[in-house]
């Protein structure tokens, strides 16, 4: 069965003054039941393109189709979506129970119907004891799960949210997180999830569109955004701390790949398979450089810093003009300016083209384990 596709858009674009392209030529579907995260840094247009889904923003250019009909120009109350925004959206003035039921008087929906969404909401989200409360009488977790819950009340298919969680401290994004993800589960919710923070995309999302400069990066589940980045951009973006890289040149005489010239691993030609003319930059996680042996290392690397996690230590080093960390498990009693030996393995080498920023070839040892079943 042929999945239904719920949000589509076709060489859609946005400008300002018909100078700035904010959104350029994109092209893009969106699948029914589907959590949909658009990610990437201040300015790189994903706001702008859920406020063009919204209705919020006319769209300059292509053509947008919710749910099959074309809805370019149809107001936001036409689209047949709910909003869940960065700063609650409350009315101060209304209590919980008022909040939540807004939108559903003024569509008029039937009492009985009214108070049945209510409760079915409230109990989601644990909000039965606090539907007398005005705003101010909740904590941010509180209001939040108040603006889910009108979502919820819509019973609109697309559900568009907006940055919901960055108002709110790490812990409490961590639980809301989860609430939001089997929320959206529980009710089968095409849902479009704009952030800034790629932990939340990684961990919410089937799939991830990166956008830069109001252009597709990539768009693809997070664990193949994570060990196959499609250009260096995603490749930085993606994964914390960010992926190492640097310029580097293969010298198959010497059978060394050297890194920013200053460091040098050794590489057996059979096995890297990138042309000796090629300026290539390569890419390394953090937790794919290991701690070095009598019997295995590349190298030996002075420590500028160290950041003693508990569960995982961070060591940062220069090479050449970058700077680069490995993420080492457990506790590792290492000072800044000691040498310590590292081993940096070729297999787990991104390989990317210096022009274009573009992958040549990824990672060969990345892979996901396995539980062993008893």
């Amino acid at each position: 069965m042929q999945e239904s596709i719920i949000v589509e858009m076709i060489r859609v674009s946005k400008s300002y003054d018909k100078q700035k392209n904010v959104i350029k030529e994109m092209d893009l579907t969106i699948r029914e039941g589907e959590f949909f995260v658009l990610v990437g840094p201040s300015g790189s247009g994903k706001s702008t393109l859920l406020r063009m889904i919204a209705g919020l923003e006319d769209i300059t250019g292509g053509i947008l189709k919710i749910g099959g009909r074309v809805v370019n120009h149809l107001p936001p109350k036409d689209r047949n979506i709910s909003m869940v925004f960065q700063n609650y959206a409350l009315y101060p003035h209304l209590n919980v129970e008022e909040n939540i039921l807004f939108g559903l008087k003024a569509k008029k929906v039937d009492k009985g119907e009214r108070q049945r969404r209510l409760q079915e909401a409230a109990e989601m989200l644990g909000l039965e004891r606090l539907l007398k409360r005005k705003p101010k009488e909740l904590s941010g977790g509180q209001r939040q799960r108040v603006a889910l819950a009108r979502a919820i009340v819509s019973r609109a298919p697309l559900c568009l949210m907006d940055e919901p969680l960055s108002n709110l401290d790490a812990k409490l994004r961590a639980n809301m997180r989860m609430e939001i993800r089997r929320l959206q589960q529980r009710l089968g919710l095409t849902t479009i999830y704009v952030t800034h923070d790629q932990v939340e995309a990684m961990t919410m999302g089937d799939r991830i569109m990166v956008l830069h400069d109001g252009k597709i990066q990539q768009v693809g589940e997070p664990i193949r955004l994570y060990n196959e980045p499609a250009n260096t951009f995603v490749a930085s973006f993606i994964g914390t701390p960010k992926m190492n890289m640097g310029n580097a040149r293969y010298f198959p005489e010497k059978r060394e790949l050297v890194v920013e010239n200053r460091l040098s691993l050794p590489a057996d030609p059979a096995g890297l398979d990138i042309s000796p003319d090629r300026n290539v930059i390569v890419g390394i996680r953090p937790e794919h450089i290991r701690p070095g042996t009598a019997e295995d290392r590349t190298s030996e690397l002075e420590v500028i810093n160290v950041e003693q996690l508990g569960n995982e230590t961070l060591l940062s080093f220069e090479v050449g003009k970058e700077i680069w960390t490995a993420k080492w498990p457990g506790q590792w009693k290492v000072k800044a300016g000691e040498r310590v030996p590292v081993h940096i393995p070729i297999p787990f080498l991104h390989f990317f083209d210096r022009e274009t920023g573009l992958l040549i070839k990824p990672a060969q040892s990345a892979h996901m384990r396995e539980v062993e079943k008893v």
